[in-house]
Order: C-alpha cells, then sequence, then structure tokens
C-alpha cells in the first residue's frame, strides 16, 4: 500500500513538474496558473535587474516552458537515435559549463535545471553578465539573446551575423518580451496583492 502512495505521488509531482502552462502566451495567464513562477520571476528581476518579460521570453524561446527539454538527438546513417548536439537542458537550456559557472559564482550548489525559479535566476544572471561585459541594455531582449545564444565572446566578434536563422529568432524573443510586457503592464499589481486582499477584494 505504501508502495502505491508513493509511486502515485511521485507520478503526480513529475506531472506538475514537466507539464506546460496552459496559455504560454500570455504572462499573466501563466502567473496567475502558477504564482510560484511570479514570485521566481520577480525576485530573479529585483537581484539582476533585468525585466520580468525578458525573462520570460527567454524561457519561452529555450524550452517553451518545458522542464526538461533537451535537444533532440541526431541521427545515425539517417534513423538510429544517437548523441545529442549539446549538453543543454531544462527550462533556460544551460549548458553543463555555464551552468556550473553559474552554480559556483551564485553559491547556489543545490540548483536544477528542471527546477522553474533556478532557470530563471540563471537566465537573470547571465543577461546580467551581458549588460556588464557586453553593455547590452537589460530590454534589449534580441541583442541579449544573441549573447546568450554565442556567448559573450561569440557576440563581441558578430558570430551571429554568419547565421542567417538566428537573427529571426532573436526578433521572434524580442517580440515576445515586447508582447510579455503589454500584458505584464496589465496585471502586475493585482499579482503582486496577497491572497487575503484579493479575496476580501481590497
Amino acid at each position: 500500500m505504501r508502495l502505491l502512495l508513493a509511486s502515485t505521488i511521485l507520478l503526480f509531482l513529475t506531472a506538475c513538474v514537466s507539464t506546460r502552462p496552459a496559455n504560454p502566451g500570455n504572462v499573466c495567464d501563466m502567473f496567475e496558473e502558477r504564482r510560484s513562477w511570479y514570485r521566481a520571476a520577480e525576485r530573479t528581476e529585483e537581484r539582476w535587474d533585468v525585466p520580468v518579460p525578458v525573462t520570460m521570453a527567454f524561457i519561452n524561446q529555450e524550452s517553451g516552458f518545458q522542464a526538461r527539454a533537451r535537444p533532440q538527438r541526431t541521427r545515425l546513417l539517417g534513423f538510429i537515435p544517437w548523441t545529442r548536439p549539446s549538453t543543454a537542458r531544462g527550462y533556460a537550456q544551460a549548458l553543463n559549463t555555464t551552468w556550473d559557472e553559474y552554480r559556483r559564482e551564485t553559491g547556489n550548489m543545490l540548483a536544477r535545471r528542471s527546477n522553474f525559479g533556478d532557470a530563471v535566476d540563471f537566465v537573470g544572471w547571465y543577461n546580467q553578465h551581458s549588460y556588464r561585459r557586453n553593455s547590452i541594455q537589460r530590454d534589449d531582449a534580441r541583442n541579449l539573446y544573441l549573447a546568450y545564444h554565442e556567448g559573450h565572446a561569440g557576440f563581441n566578434r558578430g558570430t551571429y551575423r554568419d547565421k542567417a536563422w538566428l537573427m529571426p529568432v532573436a526578433e521572434r524573443v524580442q517580440q515576445n518580451a515586447n508582447r510579455y510586457q503589454l500584458q505584464y503592464a496589465s496585471c502586475r499589481e493585482e499579482l503582486g496583492r496577497s491572497w487575503i486582499r484579493r479575496v476580501l477584494g481590497f
């Protein structure tokens, strides 16, 4: 009986971690559905001064809000599943080396890429570095994403210019950030109210 109960709880928790929000195109709906995400995104903005809409646009692009996202495997002989092209994983699609650097620098050694709070903090941390090292404004989602994808040194060398497919992706991140910004402006005050104030209507 205990084993059955433990298995049921484990399956429930796994489902909660893995499922996407019902409406990933609307940041207000996502935060209403998952209040812990709102609090984590707000903490990231307070800590790294990177706007919530920018952080959420990054997560949307990188994983589609899927906790255990990973790059598709390559195919040997065109049909046999083979190795993955990189070590990227989780909400932020962080590489092993960059994630280890984040954990060492922040002291958050127990951080997990499948944990939304850790992932958004990672995105804020990385974008703060892009602001300091590449002089990219923290609301410039397009160029922040190029630095995120190419690395800080690669961005300075302009390696993204040789990747025609990457430019539209960065533009899409900027458009999503702009859309989230408009949405967030309409619901941020309501999200910031305590549950008791919301229940009592003041």
